[in-house]
């Protein structure tokens, strides 16, 4: 699976999370090393690093200045799935590794 140049936008998120519909995030993908940035909503700048694997499943890191002006860093684990329209949706499990180090789940959407 190929992820470059397409855009997704978060549809559902935990309580915990920062990301929201306001969020959009701008993947490139160059062999199996995954980039994007990343902003909108309550995040002012995030950028994320990630392992695509053989099945499009993704292993990524990312960190994050929110509107509060904190610096927030996380993993994420997405587990894409094809919609019948041919887009792509992403389910994440996510982890924060600064402030509670609490964990969550989100689901993205190809726009």
């Amino acid at each position: 699976m190929n992820y470059n140049n397409k855009k997704f936008r978060p549809i559902l998120n935990s309580e915990n999370g920062e990301t929201t519909e306001e969020t959009i995030f701008e993947y490139q993908q160059v062999g199996n090393i995954l980039t994007s940035k990343y902003q909108g909503g309550k995040i002012l700048k995030g950028h994320l690093i990630g392992l695509v694997n053989e099945d499009g499943t993704i292993d990524m890191r990312y960190h994050q200045v929110n509107e509060k002006g904190e610096l927030m860093t996380g993993i994420c684990h997405s587990t894409p799935e094809i919609l019948e329209n041919g887009k792509i949706r992403l389910h994440e499990s996510w982890k924060w590794t600064s402030g509670d180090m609490s964990s969550g789940k989100s689901t993205l959407e190809e726009i």
